[in-house]
This record gives structure tokens, sequence and C-alpha cells, in this order.
């Protein structure tokens, strides 16, 4: 796997959409001191993290999870499964990041924007291959989207003039 910051670099620059460069960040970061150098993820506007995520919500937040086991168990063991629930309780960290980088860059856009992992679509709502005829197609059904979806494809039409 590539380092964070060749992931971020790609990230920012390669694929993020022209008109949200220098306005989108992707963070993510391990601490060497915590135990298994475990850390934080977060997508930045304009320097306000829209979504942000640290190991230690998963412990401390663990109780406000839907209790389902099947729910209970795709969080414990699969940083690949991030909905909308996971993404606003912050339920998620730096490996749930490069997982999903990892799935998104070995896809097409289709793919990714079909993917179950929100993370992974976000990346793909966020992409310059995602033009602009494409996104005033996803209006129809963007009501029927995740909050955390909706917001960033609020970002994303209103950064190209669409709104």
């Amino acid at each position: 796997m590539a380092s964070w910051s060749g992931i971020r670099k790609k990230l920012e620059t390669e694929y993020l959409a022209e008109c949200l460069r220098g306005h989108i960040q992707y963070f993510a970061t391990s601490y060497s001191r915590s135990p298994d150098h475990e850390g934080r993820a977060a997508i930045r506007y304009d320097g306000k993290e829209i979504i942000k995520g640290c190991f230690w919500n998963n412990w401390l937040k663990a109780d406000l999870f839907p209790k389902d086991e099947k729910y209970e168990k795709r969080m414990k063991v699969e940083y690949a499964f991030m909905d909308d629930t996971a993404l606003k309780l912050g339920v998620f960290d730096q490996r749930s990041f490069y997982a999903a980088f990892a799935e998104f860059d070995n896809q097409s856009i289709d793919m990714s924007l079909d993917s179950e992992n929100l993370i992974v679509r976000i990346f793909a709502l966020l992409d310059r291959r995602l033009g602009k005829r494409r996104l005033l197609l996803m209006q129809e059904t963007i009501e029927k989207e995740p909050d955390t979806f909706q917001e960033f494809y609020a970002i994303r039409m209103k950064a190209e003039g669409l709104v």
C-alpha cells in the first residue's frame, strides 16, 4: 500500500475536481504513542472537518450503534464497511480511509458511486471524472441518499456553480 502522503496527493491533485482544489483536504494520521498506533481521519472543507473519525470513538460510542449483531460485527472487523451512522458517530479511523482509497483507486467511477462504503462514494462524488451533467442527474435521487452524502453533494454543486 502507498504511504498516506501518496494517497493524499492522489486524492487532492489527481482525483479532486478542479473547483474543489484548495477547499477540500483529506487528513489521516496514526499516533505513535498510542497502542497499536491507532489514529484518526477526516475530510475538511475550507478548514472545517465535515466528517471526522477516531479509533477510540469505536469504544466510547459503542452503545450508540444500532443494536444489530450483523452491523456490530461488520463495524468491528471490516474497515471497509462505512455507512452514514458510522460517519456521523465518527467510528472510523485512518485504516478506514486506506481501505476506502484502495477500493476507490482500483475501480471505475461508476462502481465507486455504487459502493457500499460511504467513504468510497464520497471520494467519487468529489472526483473530477464526475461531470456536471451527471451531478445534475443525481438531483432526482439525492433525497434518498444518506445525510452525509447529501452534504458533500451540496458542497460539490455549489463549487460547480450549479445551485
